[in-house]
């Protein structure tokens, strides 16, 4: 259960499902701390966040390992959907079951037991985990979870909520653990693939570590970007009023740090908080992850168009479009083009053309 507010953890996060999932949940208030230790998958995981308009991140690329130090009782939520065998997933994909192995499944049960740990190590202490897999292997499953219990007294297992199709975990006569708290789902008993998961929770009393205080605020260097809120009329991100003394500029681009900041001094990261754009000779190029975390009705200046209108697909080609003076709000300048009301990306209005910005990166073929 995520609520607003909260510091999360995803630490095996990439592609990004379930890390865009928590993000929402926040709604923007809190901080979603997203770790996937590939560089490249954690550029995928960015890349969805970013689409899904998550404004309150952290993305980085650390070894799990080098994480609990830093961060010890910090967090109030973690996910840990674990590296795993993915024989829940053979029927998928009959590559995971050509490269199926006893040998690596014995290499993932340490992999998996590691992991646990750091994380319960970074939960605050009535923080709660989720640990899951995609596979049916109780050495990777329940196994995981009496060896946390036993080296880690603190955590419990918590019931998770019924639901139809849902089966116990597998339990040993007479054992210490209430391991059948933990569900495994079956292909044969609902429509899914082959999962378990588990919901834990650090006893104690609530609390969390310290953050970081925020730099200095850029003031004079952020001019470009107060200057662009005003002119698309922004004074607003995820339903809150704008903070200035969250922009950050960096190397002539700048960021909306999240309102939990972090201690990242040494940290190896692709992203701290909401990347709005780019500072070119005292004028500022607003970024598409801007227009992807404005809300419906947030912005003041907008070309709405329907979702049939055929200039939406040219717009996601790169291609200029055409404006008849009644559908924009000024005859030029930004304007953030909208479908129903919600964002799809910026633009710059001339003599009734929309010159466009979407990223080129971005574009359709």
């Amino acid at each position: 259960p995520v609520e607003p507010g909260d510091r999360i953890l995803d630490l095996c996060a990439a592609p990004g499902g379930k890390a865009t999932a928590l993000g929402a949940a926040l709604k923007g208030s809190g901080l979603l701390f997203a770790n996937d230790i590939s560089t490249s998958r954690a550029r995928a995981l960015l890349r969805n966040l970013e689409l899904f308009g998550i404004s309150d991140l952290l993305v980085a690329d650390m070894d799990p390992r080098d994480l609990p130090e830093r961060y010890t009782g910090f967090f109030d939520k973690i996910m840990l959907d674990a590296p795993c065998s993915g024989e829940g997933m053979f029927r998928k994909d009959d590559n995971l079951a050509r490269d199926w192995s006893p040998e690596k499944v014995a290499s993932l049960c340490v992999i998996q037991r590691s992991l646990i740990l750091q994380a319960a190590d970074m939960l605050r202490p009535g923080g709660m985990m989720m640990y899951s897999t995609c596979t049916f292997e109780t050495v990777e499953n329940e196994d995981v979870i009496r060896h946390l219990l036993k080296e880690r007294p603190d955590m419990e297992l918590l019931p998770l909520p019924s639901y139809e199709g849902f089966r116990p975990g597998f339990s040993i006569p007479g054992e210490e653990f209430p391991v059948s708290r933990c569900v495994r789902i079956f292909p044969h008993c609902m429509d899914a693939e082959g999962h378990f998961m588990a919901l834990l929770r650090k006893k104690g009393a609530s609390f969390s570590g310290s953050v970081s205080s925020y730099p200095k605020p850029a003031k004079e260097a952020a001019k470009p970007v107060f200057e662009f809120f005003l002119e698309i009329g922004l004074s607003s991100l995820g339903g809150k009023p704008i903070d200035p003394s969250r922009i950050f500029i960096r190397a002539d681009k700048a960021y909306y740090l999240p309102p939990v900041l972090p201690d990242v001094k040494g940290l190896s990261f692709l992203r701290l908080g909401l990347y709005l754009g780019e500072l070119k000779k005292n004028r500022f190029e607003p970024s598409e992850p801007l227009a992807l975390a404005v809300r419906k009705g947030e912005a003041a200046r907008t070309i709405d168009l329907h979702p049939e209108d055929p200039r939406l697909l040219r717009y996601l080609k790169g291609e200029t479009l055409s404006i008849l003076p009644e559908e924009a709000p000024a005859s030029k300048g930004w304007h953030l083009l909208t479908v129903s009301g919600y964002p799809l990306g910026f633009g710059k209005l001339v003599n009734g053309t929309f010159k466009n910005k979407y990223p080129a990166g971005w574009r359709l073929s």
